[in-house]
């Protein structure tokens, strides 16, 4: 017996149909197709953010035009009394650029920033990790130590460690001369370079540990246990998951607080003009301090404004070397 196959009748597109069909029809059947995000839509998010990009430009970027202006001139006490204007071109940066006292200080500040961010991230990640493997209890109660001293004002703090290292009344001294170190009772730290420059560091790292403590401890979360667990069954010792769990893991993190650090250290200014205001003899001025010194203490604005302005190039060119990495490690992923 033969089976008869069923024919399905077909319905034939309407008019209308295909590319455009779904709009025709909604049009037909009175049904408004979807429509776009309107004009106001799109620049809410620029709306929202113009306020701040305002307050920005005028705080920071304002500032910063006249800045780059004075440096072009020659500003020093007489002109700024008869308000006159004197343009020198680029005489001032000849100047600087041709003056060993600024290269100097240039020199010393890259060393100063290299041995306290070096001291920050090490100190700060073991502190971080620290924080990782101890107690609820325990942890909470050094995440509020870190917090007081991240928190403590910066004039606050350098005021303490003055009193610390006083030589008279100082608690180091004392603490010193305790433990055997007779010749340290009477100690005069700010009496010479290094003596000045370990109070300053000491007190720079003390208060940026936090910072680098929290974040570490944050990346440590986002790290899966079996990832620990697997190093540790291939008899891997701290060191080696260290190196090849952690770091790989948190790279991120260290090259982003790592360029963090240097431009917050290299632009320190109020730590080391409190413990000793760049003594003895101008030996711990930094450039922002030695800046200062030109500016308000020599009363050579337009040399001041132009150090100010070459630190903002370096400090530019330390951010493009870290953006080229950042865009590197884009790339690689």
């Amino acid at each position: 017996m033969a089976v008869q196959s069923e024919r399905v009748p077909t319905r034939s597109p309407k008019p209308g149909s295909g590319a455009g069909g779904a709009t025709a029809d909604a049009v037909v059947s009175g049904i408004r197709p979807p429509v776009g995000p309107t004009l106001l839509a799109r620049s809410t998010p620029y709306l929202l953010l113009l306020p701040a990009i305002v307050a920005t430009l005028a705080l920071l970027g304002w500032p910063l035009v006249k800045t780059f202006e004075l440096s072009f001139q020659n500003l020093n006490k007489r002109q700024l009394i008869l308000h006159l204007t004197e343009w020198n071109g680029f005489d001032n940066y000849k100047d600087q650029l041709t003056d060993p006292d600024f290269w100097h200080t240039t020199g010393r500040s890259v060393v100063f920033t290299a041995i306290n961010v070096v001291a920050i991230m090490v100190g700060g990640t073991l502190v971080g990790m620290l924080l990782n493997r101890l107690g609820k209890k325990m942890r909470i109660l050094l995440q509020a130590g870190l917090i007081l001293a991240w928190a403590m004002p910066i004039v606050a703090s350098a005021t303490v460690f003055s009193w610390l290292f006083d030589s008279r009344y100082g608690v180091v001294n004392w603490m010193l001369d305790k433990l055997g170190w007779h010749s340290m009772a009477d100690y005069n730290w700010y009496s010479t370079q290094t003596g000045t420059f370990f109070v300053i560091i000491l007190l720079i790292v003390w208060g940026s540990i936090p910072f680098v403590a929290f974040n570490m401890y944050a990346g440590l979360t986002t790290i899966p246990s079996e990832l620990y667990e697997a190093a540790r069954m291939d008899g891997a010792g701290s060191w080696k998951i260290f190196q090849c769990v952690v770091f790989p893991s948190l790279k991120p993190f260290f090259l982003s607080t790592t360029f963090l650090e240097v431009i917050w250290v290299f632009k320190a200014f109020t730590q080391v003009l409190a413990i000793n205001a760049g003594g003895p003899g101008g030996l711990t001025a930094t450039l922002p301090l030695y800046a200062y010194i030109q500016g308000t203490g020599n009363q050579h604005y337009g040399i001041a404004a132009t150090i100010a302005v070459l630190t903002i190039v370096m400090l530019g060119v330390m951010m493009a070397y870290y953006f080229r990495i950042i865009l590197k490690q884009e790339d690689e992923l």
